[in-house]
């Protein structure tokens, strides 16, 4: 099972124990954020819309930082 989820003006593709980097993040490290699911798939069936109006993907932040410059 995987869902799409959407932060900081992008989409994501994640499954449990997932690790994304996202932008955009109003958190601090040891935080827990709920982000916003778009679609959600299991195999058989793909759910979106006002089927998945309700739902989120729950998440910890563990690190807060700047890539380095380029």
């Amino acid at each position: 099972m995987y869902a799409i989820v959407a932060t900081g003006g992008k989409q994501y593709k994640v499954e449990e124990q997932s690790v994304i980097k996202v932008e955009k993040l109003d958190a601090n490290v040891g935080d827990k954020v709920k982000l916003d699911v778009v679609m959600l798939c299991d195999g058989d069936k793909v759910l979106t819309g006002k089927e998945v109006a309700k739902a989120h993907a729950d998440a910890e932040v563990t690190y807060e930082g700047k890539d380095r410059k380029v």
